[in-house]
């Protein structure tokens, strides 16, 4: 196949077509090459031919609508053919413009470039491309097909400024620097800049530089002869004859391809989009990822990623770095350029598809800058847990049930140091003396990991997302958590200032609920919520946040929930809610419900209500609080008014169960419990869904009339069974 050069400039009037077309006549000429030349320049048609003194009659557009008509089963296309469309010149060059007019640029099809050098490869040495000046689809197109790219440069400050920017940009598309070489044209006008400046300033090679011999130029422009064949003894003309002398004898400057095929890789389509500069990656995107890695590509990551942390020396970098966004993105910036060199380096090859270079790039920078394989499952809305096992193992839950990720880490000390990234920037540590943590992000989203020798299999972590917009009660309505009159009658419960227990097991959707909950609370009351993890999310304007804090490095400074809920009864607050009881704050939390705190609200893990006073007791008596059993029972029968119970179903929805009405004493040992309404399962579908409906058991809770008094009536009909 033949080796494609594409030619290009920032800025105009340095001499990119006089060189391309130069070179393209060395080539045949001093090295007896087989060259064809392609005019892409879609601002600027019909130069190049005017250089050629050519007039061209068909152009890529013909070979396109060619490709288009051929048959799925028709054989290799004879030679003869390609030069249909060709236009030869005396001086044994073939010729092919892009367009034959401006108005003809909207009808290039830049996915079908791929296409014409595949059609035109096998007859040739080499291509060379005028490729323009404007990064568009066509110019970028053109580049992920070619070998070398040569960038024509001025010593002029504003040629310089504009190169030093298309670098910059080549990078940002994952074009490596080896890939570049500058030509430098006119180096020896009066007001260059040095060549020593110029090596300094910017980054890749100069191939060569090329004297400035306008009148010579000029008269072999205006006759349509080459200068190379016009002038051959032009220092101008030497200069062209020793590139094309270097690409002849160098192959080592060409950058060989690598094709998506033979990575055999699964990818996901990225989504479609007009804005060029959205679509190759400059601005900020979700990027889809690699959904299946060939042996192949885990050893380049891992080379890649290898050397990345040594020229970063990231294992020295602060851990604050991570944690400051403008630090953190100007560190990005500059990985993403090395990445891009560093994966043609290490690969001796481009993979020719942007998207695939994008991927591979970006998975690169997340595992060592970001969050690894997790940055993607974050960014999904749809998963709400992430459960690292260890380096292999990455699950996720999706719309409520557990699936198998294909993110894989490159090394169990990777996920050690992905768990380290997460909690450092909260003052928190994970190692062999604190080898558990449980802690909060920044986002709300909660984090356990737990890390060797605790964990045999590798290090640990699990993420439970944190979900930034709330659930509406119509939302839960519709999503057929609970039903419209179930609504109705905890809406009315808060607006009335019973207590309410929210009990349910792990994933159940309590905190959902009890964020529903809490929405109904007048905005003229003082609200404050204690949590472990701060994941409440209430609107009102009266809401003050506590948060319980673990104790640091030397095991001091614990404040537990507890203490805070013992300081909140000196807030004067109108409700207290409770992100979850889980130990001796349960008695704090019943004597303040017992003591005219009333309409307070928590959540408690429990199989069922009636598991519910059954968690309370254990969690008092296990305090060491020498209580006995009754009393604890007629504080919780006087206490709490109604518990709402939550469950995640077999086919991973979650709905409210029960909602259940804590009547009084039974007894002088049983407290008594009364269904309000339940949901009743009928079913399994096909998909395994459940089927199933929410019904009102036709008990009518004993504080109705209350309702009443206080404005808040429900028509007893929607206690009807």
């Amino acid at each position: 196949m033949a080796k494609i050069i594409a030619v290009f400039s920032t800025k105009g009037g340095v001499g990119k077509t006089l060189i391309s077309t130069n070179l393209a006549v060395s080539l045949v000429k001093d090295q007896l090459k087989r060259v064809c030349l392609v005019d892409f320049d879609l601002q600027l048609p019909g130069d190049m031919a005017r250089l050629l003194n050519l007039v061209p009659e068909k152009s890529a557009l013909d070979i396109f609508a060619y490709l288009k008509r051929l048959s799925p089963t028709q054989g290799a296309i004879p030679s003869q053919k390609r030069y249909d469309f060709l236009m030869k010149a005396s001086f044994g060059l073939d010729f092919l413009p892009g367009i034959l007019k401006p108005q003809q640029s909207s009808n290039f099809e830049s996915d079908k470039i791929k296409d014409v050098f595949n059609f035109l490869g096998k007859d040739y040495d080499y291509i060379v491309v005028d490729v323009g000046k404007s990064f568009s689809e066509s110019f970028v197109g053109t580049l992920n097909q070619c070998n070398l790219i040569l960038l024509v440069v001025t010593p002029d400050i504003l040629s310089i400024y504009q190169t030093r920017w298309a670098l910059d940009t080549l990078q940002f598309l994952q074009f490596p620097l080896n890939m570049v070489k500058i030509v430098l044209n006119r180096a020896e006008s009066i007001s260059s800049i040095s060549l020593e400046e110029i090596k300094g300033t910017l980054p890749v090679e100069i191939i060569t530089s090329l004297t400035s011999e306008g009148k010579a130029v000029g008269l072999s422009v205006n006759s349509g002869v080459p200068v190379v064949l016009d002038n051959p003894r032009l220092k101008f003309s030497l200069g062209m004859k020793k590139l094309s002398e270097r690409l002849a004898s160098d192959p080592k400057i060409f950058i060989e391809h690598k094709d998506i095929d033979q990575l055999k890789l699964k990818e996901t389509a990225i989504e479609k989009t007009g804005d060029f500069w959205m679509k190759f990656g400059l601005v900020d995107t979700p990027v889809t990822s690699i959904a299946e890695e060939t042996d192949e590509i885990l050893i380049l990551k891992r080379r890649i990623h290898t050397r990345l942390i040594e020229e970063l020396n990231i294992k020295k970098l602060d851990l604050k770095v991570f944690s400051d966004p403008a630090k953190k993105k100007e560190l990005k910036n500059k990985a993403e350029m090395l990445v891009g060199n560093l994966l043609v380096e290490e690969s001796g090859m481009l993979i020719s598809s942007p998207e695939v270079r994008r991927k591979l790039v970006k998975e690169i920078i997340d595992e060592a800058l970001g969050l690894g394989p997790l940055e993607d499952l974050l960014a999904d809305p749809e998963i709400t847990d992430i459960m690292v096992n260890n380096k292999d193992e990455v699950y996720c839950e999706r719309k409520g049930k557990i699936e198998v990720t294909n993110k894989k880490f490159i090394s169990n000390e990777q996920v050690k140091i992905i768990i380290e990234r997460i909690i450092a920037p909260i003052g928190r540590r994970i190692d062999e003396s604190v080898p558990m943590v449980d802690a909060r992000l920044p986002d709300g989203s909660r984090v356990n990991s737990i890390i060797p020798p605790l964990s045999l299999g590798g290090p640990t972590l699990t993420i439970r997302k944190f979900r930034k917009e709330r659930f509406k009660v119509d939302e839960l309505i519709g999503l057929k958590t609970l039903s419209f009159n179930m609504s109705e009658f905890i809406k009315a419960c808060v607006l009335t200032r019973k207590n309410i227990i929210i009990s349910g097991g792990t994933g159940s959707g309590k905190t959902t609920i009890l964020n529903v909950l809490s929405a109904f609370i007048p905005n003229d009351e003082r609200i404050i919520t204690i949590e472990d993890a701060a994941e409440l999310k209430l609107h009102q304007e009266h809401w003050v946040r506590l948060e319980s804090r673990s104790a640091n490095i030397e095991g001091k400074g614990q404040i537990t929930i507890r203490d805070l809920f013992r300081n909140t009864l000196r807030m004067r607050p109108d409700r207290i809610v409770i992100g979850e009881c889980r130990g001796i704050e349960t008695l704090d939390m019943l004597q303040a419900m017992n003591t005219g705190h009333d309409g307070s609200m928590t959540t408690i893990h429990a199989n069922s209500t009636r598991d519910v006073l059954a968690r309370l007791d254990s969690m008092i008596l296990m305090s060491g609080v020498e209580l006995p059993v009754r009393a604890i029972r007629e504080m919780i029968a006087s206490a709490i008014d109604v518990i709402v119970h939550t469950a995640r179903l077999p086919d991973g929805t979650r709905k409210i169960t029960e909602i259940s009405e804590v009547v009084g004493m039974k007894d002088e040992v049983h407290v008594e419990l009364q269904n309000i309404f339940a949901f009743r399962q009928t079913g399994i579908d096909a998909q395994r869904n459940i089927l199933g409906d929410f019904h009102a058991t036709g008990y009518i809770p004993s504080f109705v009339d209350e309702m009443k008094r206080r404005g808040t009536a429900l028509s007893e009909e929607i206690f009807r069974s």
